[in-house]
């Protein structure tokens, strides 16, 4: 199983009704075929700043590319990054203990990436600002 954590933090002039709208974008996100079990809501505790956070178990790493390259992730992704002041990934965690695991889930993200430029570039800043 791998366990993948987006924790994230909106932007001050996010609405009470955007951000309900971001957080529904994200279940519909996280409740694809391939995903074992989710959860989507507030960080408690420790939360360097971000306020919210996703967590999807997913089987195996031909789960997780279907689950980065599945329509409803795909379509949900731009209706949610301008709502977002930050985003961080990770961390993610697995009990397969392959020791090329995290090497092949960064390898499915790279491909992510050159498949889709305008995904990663509305990506990029959010990153850079965690």
């Amino acid at each position: 199983m791998i366990v993948h954590m987006l924790r994230f933090a909106f932007k001050e002039t996010a609405t009470e009704e955007e951000r309900e709208q971001v957080l529904a974008v994200i279940r519909r996100t996280a409740s694809v075929e391939s995903v074992s079990f989710s959860t989507v809501g507030q960080i408690l505790g420790d939360s360097d700043g971000f306020t919210h956070a996703c967590c999807v178990g997913i089987a195996d790493l031909p789960a997780l590319r279907r689950y980065m390259h599945d329509p409803v992730h795909l379509a949900g992704d731009p209706l949610i990054m301008p709502f977002l002041a930050r985003i961080g990934i990770g961390p993610d965690v697995s009990d397969d203990m392959t020791p090329t695991l995290a090497a092949d889930t960064l390898a499915l993200h790279e491909e992510k990436v050159a498949l889709y430029p305008e995904w990663a570039a509305g990506l990029g800043p959010l990153l850079a600002a965690s």
